[in-house]
């Protein structure tokens, strides 16, 4: 069966200035012009673009399914404005919803007026004696009310525990499973159908779950996998291996493609968790917490290296990032380089990274999984970052620049639901980062998230991601302003929009303008979504 696309603008590399695309069997069988295309293509099925622009998939290469549906079907609170709006919409959210755990996230106190986060009292008020789970923003502390308190067996001698601000560490985990326990299969069903319908609702034909026996589970897992869905997920398992016979155990008991993802090495700077290698500005005398020495995180790389297996960590601040790369080195030193990159290893979030330590790392082949959104909200002079670190530290975060100037593979994600998971969104954050010289050109950051992300999830046959002859037909058709014919003023790299390059144009996606809408989604030639 050949379906013949019209009318349009297609994205690809092979044919820059191409109107029409054929795809037979689920794979590009043809890019040119529309005249060209009916001759060659006469019973094909036709669809009319009516000048809908054509591009490659997108890929997000860190989410968190269930998580980001349990928002996308619960309490969002990303958008409370202070303290007291978050515990109104709580308040609210518990009288529409009178059964069953109360779960939210997205709270974030550094952008309120009282900069206070919640209390387990100010959740008593709002919830009386029902179970409460809000999760902050970044996911690495939450508060929860005192019913569900009750019910986290051993809570009160975990690390990270306080009778009334918010639990982090190892107290933090055990309320989110207790939390998580109550959720009925049903619920956790629709979360993630939710979650996965708007991933391809944005464009997104695949996404890399970062699972773990401290973020959702093995039962959650498990459960995701069997779904059937029409969004790919690539499953990566946090959790650390000390031999090279545990590491392939670990896999065949998971079916995760590799032991990788939330492997925390330390936690974040919005919940001061992230491990610093000078205190915190706006807490004297803290460096975040340290959950993976230098060799722990040396003995799961020895183990996956050997065994072939992609292996990486959660990894963000300076000192923790510098304990991955010290770990990494000793690898390199026994297996050498080429081996340790045949693997893909891969450090997510890597916010914090000097200019020594990205040459290491695109030396080695290891790949930055990024979040471009993490700057756009807490990035520039006033945001989180300034706040947590002051601004000289602040301002070296997320240098996309940096890293892609020494040959780190990028792929890029969302985190969600840390960030929303539209892809746009990250590809203008990365063009229009907040600090001059960290910005990588609108192109390099699509191919980011879209190549780079399947790469870093091991497919690297050279066409996957791209809208070439040969490739898989997966793709977006969307409603777009005009195409770009600049890159940010800044960027790393220039792009011209001459034909002859063989570089295609994007759409414009200066901050003010609209994201594209998505039409339709496309994977493997089946549509998804539209």
């Amino acid at each position: 069966m050949t379906t013949l696309l019209l009318n349009g603008r297609v994205h690809s590399p092979a044919q820059p200035d191409a109107t029409a695309m054929a795809v037979r069997d689920g794979t590009v069988a043809w890019l040119g012009s529309d005249d060209v295309g009916r001759a060659q293509f006469p019973q094909a099925d036709v669809v009319d673009l009516d000048g809908g622009f054509v591009a490659p998939a997108f890929v997000d290469s860190h989410v968190h399914v269930t998580a980001t549906g349990l928002t996308l079907t619960g309490l969002d609170l990303r958008h409370a404005t202070s303290l007291r709006h978050c515990i109104d919409l709580l308040t609210q959210h518990a009288r529409t919803h009178p059964d069953g755990v109360l779960w939210g996230h997205g709270w974030d106190e550094s952008g309120w007026p009282e900069r206070t986060a919640p209390t387990t009292e100010d959740i008593d008020a709002a919830v009386g004696r029902r179970a409460a789970y809000l999760a902050r923003v970044d996911v690495h502390s939450a508060v929860a009310s005192t019913a569900l308190r009750e019910d986290a067996e051993g809570l009160a001698g975990a690390a990270g525990y306080h009778p009334q601000r918010p639990l982090t560490a190892d107290a933090h985990h055990l309320v989110r499973a207790a939390a998580r326990a109550l959720l009925t299969a049903g619920q956790r069903d629709q979360a993630r159908r939710a979650a996965l319908d708007a991933a391809a609702a944005t464009g997104i034909v695949a996404v890399h779950e970062c699972a773990g026996p401290q973020i959702g589970g093995l039962e959650d897992w498990l459960e995701l996998r069997g779904l059937e869905h029409g969004v790919e997920v690539a499953g990566y398992w946090g959790e650390a291996v000390t031999d090279a016979d545990h590491a392939r155990g670990l896999l065949d008991r998971t079916g995760a493609r590799g032991l990788a993802g939330d492997l925390f090495v330390d936690g974040a700077l919005g919940s001061r968790t992230a491990w610093l290698s000078e205190p915190y500005a706006d807490a004297p005398g803290e460096c975040g917490n340290t959950y993976l020495d230098e060799d722990a995180v040396t003995s799961h790389l020895h183990a996956c290296t050997q065994a072939g297996v992609t292996a990486g960590f959660h990894v963000i601040g300076d000192a923790a990032v510098g304990t991955v790369v010290a770990a990494l080195a000793r690898v390199v030193a026994q297996f050498g380089a080429p081996a340790v990159a045949r693997c893909g290893h891969r450090l997510e979030h890597l916010e914090m990274v000097t200019t020594a330590e990205a040459e290491q790392l695109g030396a080695w082949g290891v790949v930055a999984s990024m979040q471009p959104d993490f700057d756009a909200l807490w990035g520039g002079p006033t945001g989180m970052y300034a706040q947590r670190l002051g601004g000289d530290r602040a301002a070296g975060l997320n240098p996309f620049a940096l890293l892609a100037s020494h040959g780190v593979p990028l792929a890029f994600g969302s985190d969600s639901p840390v960030t929303d998971m539209n892809p746009w969104s990250a590809v203008r954050a990365a063009s229009h980062h907040q600090t001059p010289g960290s910005a990588i050109s609108l192109r390099a950051a699509f191919a980011a998230a879209t190549r780079g992300a399947w790469r870093a999830a091991g497919v690297r046959d050279g066409v996957t991601g791209t809208l070439v002859p040969g490739a898989p037909a997966s793709y977006a058709i969307w409603e777009a302003e005009d195409l770009a014919v600049s890159a940010p003023a800044d960027s790393v790299q220039r792009w011209s929009t001459d034909p002859r390059s063989r570089v295609p144009a994007l759409p414009r996606l200066e901050p003010g303008v609209a994201l594209p809408c998505c039409r339709q989604t496309v994977h493997r030639g089946v549509v998804i979504h539209g």
